[in-house]
């Protein structure tokens, strides 16, 4: 593949970058233009993803000049850009999905008294994505990882009056430093072994058999750690559903196209250190294959529509891992594309349904069908791409990474299987109790269908997941090129297709029946399961009475030790500034003090020279 020298990795950044610095500045005074600010800045992005995409499947890699940030003795880092195949996608995932959510915040954000921050805070978060995907080194990818933490962090606690939207905000910058010190790690291991931070030279030297088999193993599991923790993987993955608290545009672009995929772009990065090493690659698999299974069952328990669709982005995360680890970087990215189009436009109609009904509890909806039939529509479209029946996107990503669990062999296929059964039963257990039945509120009952900017970047998202699924025939031209530059397209047999549909419809079914109030007699072992289903399977709780007792131990331990310390430090002060006081007013410059003080000394002498006299 050649280099060609070009500014447009730059020229992707530069529009959100001034977008931010622009509503940083005066998003005040800016209003309502502020969205359209933050909107033109992703869509112009999305003319730079789509320009280079075009040049980058001609196979040719396009090379920014880079800038030098540190140069000591051997150790050289600079702030490079450079876009392939593999960021050529991402790009045009991350511009579109964020395109299309700042559009429809224009008016769903109406009226908030912080409108002006919110899209200041979304362009960083588009900038901090965007910057992760073109950097060359992993300093500089290290910086726009953080940096993405962070633009989440601000955004999940966006609403800050709400305490709620403020532990979520904590929760997740937390939870996910595990994950972060598990890549920090990683990366100054590669740069040990390599005497480089340039990716393409650390990849090289950890692949191609220079590095120790171990180092190899303990380096791509550290990535894994690294990127379970952005994907929320388990069990890293308590995190995740209680991002929902923010704002529902945010839930969308991080779980369609930012936070989340980060992770498992990070495991398409490193893709050669995770395939140069078996028990990294069965680790991968085994793990992703887990998480999707188990998130899936988790979201049979939630009534809160958002946390049903959270859990869902776990379990489809857990399908991309999946791919990696069964050596398929093209499966992974290519339902990473369609699971951001159809993840996006679920969570947009989620949005929706909240500005209609002003919840999020699936038991206060009911009957939105017949009031809101676009929404309902198009919630349908994404759901059967999620559960993934044909002719749509999900359908064709899905099987991509089943064939290459297939070809793998082993547990992974068979829990990737069980997860297309359960993905189809709580989607559809989940549709009938929002879209069907009767109104079980006032609030359902007077829904309405949102206006032509609310609907609009949802019908948008519509058409690619219609569409998405052929970008990998040939008559697709450049995305063909592309995804077909990652790799082999894993070959799945008809029968797994036609199994996968057959079990998609039996869960839809068995969806609607427990909607409907169908259940399994109340006996006690029916009632612990329910508990634990609805607990999480009290990971959280493991959490809090383990890690989380421990460092509140630590902590008052630490404080109380910064007291005595604090308290021998103050105290020893005080002492000597007495001392200090009583030295100065024995100089205060009075006679009859200095006189007093004389005869004090010789009244004490000659007591003292009296009693050694005897």
């Amino acid at each position: 593949m050649g280099m060609q020298e070009s500014w447009l990795p730059w020229a992707v950044l530069a529009p959100p970058f001034g977008a931010f610095v622009l509503l940083a500045a005066f998003r005040r005074p800016l209003g309502r233009l502020a969205g359209w600010i933050g909107a033109a800045g992703a869509t112009l992005a999305l003319v730079f993803a789509l320009q280079a995409a075009w040049t980058a499947s001609g196979g040719v890699t396009l090379s920014a000049p880079s800038v030098a940030l540190l140069s000591a003795g051997d150790v050289r880092i600079e702030l490079g850009a450079a876009i392939g195949p593999l960021q050529a996608v991402m790009l045009v995932v991350v511009a579109a999905v964020s395109a299309f959510v700042h559009l429809y915040s224009i008016d769903y954000m109406a009226g908030h008294r912080r409108y002006g921050t919110y899209f200041q805070h979304l362009s960083l978060f588009t900038l901090a994505m965007l910057g992760l995907v073109v950097a060359t080194n992993w300093v500089v990818f290290y910086l726009f990882w953080e940096l993405v933490g962070a633009a989440s962090y601000l955004l999940i606690g966006f609403d800050v009056e709400r305490e709620a939207a403020r532990r979520a905000a904590v929760k997740a910058f937390v939870v996910t430093r595990i994950g972060d010190l598990g890549l920090l790690a990683a990366i100054w291991g590669m740069a040990q072994g390599a005497g480089s931070f340039d990716i393409a030279e650390t990849l090289a030297w950890a692949s191609s058999g220079a590095a120790p088999a171990g180092t190899v193993t303990a380096l791509g599991l550290l990535m894994l750690l690294g990127a379970a923790g952005k994907s929320g993987q388990f069990p890293l993955h308590v995190w995740l559903p209680d991002a929902m608290e923010g704002p529902t545009p945010v839930s969308a672009l991080l779980h369609a196209a930012t936070m989340v995929a980060a992770g498992a772009y990070l495991l398409a990065l490193a893709f050669p250190i995770v395939q140069a090493s078996p028990e990294v690659a069965r680790t991968t698999a085994v793990l992703g294959a887990f998480t999707a299974l188990f998130a899936a069952t988790l979201a049979l328990g939630e009534e809160d529509l958002k946390r049903v669709l959270a859990y869902s982005t776990v379990s489809q995360l857990g399908y991309m891992f999946l791919a990696v680890g069964a050596g398929s970087r093209f499966a992974a990215m290519f339902h990473l594309t369609t699971h951001a189009f159809f993840k996006a436009l679920l969570f947009l109609a989620a949005g929706a349904i909240y500005h209609a009904v002003g919840t999020n509890d699936l038991a206060a909806m009911g009957g939105l069908a017949r009031r809101m039939p676009k929404t309902a529509g198009l919630f349908a479209l994404g759901a059967l791409a999620l559960v993934g029946f044909p002719p749509l996107a999900g359908f064709f990503s899905k099987e991509a990474v089943l064939a290459a669990a297939q070809e793998a062999g082993g547990v992974p296929l068979g829990l990737g299987v069980g997860t297309v059964f359960l993905t189809a039963v709580y989607m559809g257990r989940l549709y009938v109790l929002a879209f069907f039945g009767e109104p079980r509120t006032e609030a359902a009952r007077e829904a309405r269908e949102p206006g032509g900017l609310i609907l609009g970047p949802m019908a948008g998202l519509g058409v690619l997941v219609l569409v998405a699924g052929a970008a990998t025939a040939p008559v697709a031209g450049p995305s063909a090129r592309l995804l077909a530059a990652l790799g082999p397209a894993p070959e799945a047999g008809a029968g797994l297709g036609a199994a996968t549909v057959l079990l998609g419809i039996a869960g839809l079914l068995a969806g609607r029946r427990l909607a409907i109030g169908a259940r399994c007699p109340m006996t006690a072992a029916v009632r612990k399961a329910e508990q634990a289903l609805q607990a999480g399977f009290y990971v959280d709780a493991c959490y809090r009475r383990t890690v989380v007792a421990a460092s509140v131990f630590v902590g008052r331990i630490v404080v109380a030790v910064d007291a005595l310390v604090d308290g021998l430090f103050t105290g020893t002060a005080a002492a000597v500034a007495g001392a200090g006081r009583r030295l100065r007013e024995a100089e205060a410059g009075q006679v009859q003090r200095y006189n007093a003080v004389a005869l004090l000394v010789l009244v004490i002498i000659a007591l003292v020279a009296a009693i050694r006299g005897r």
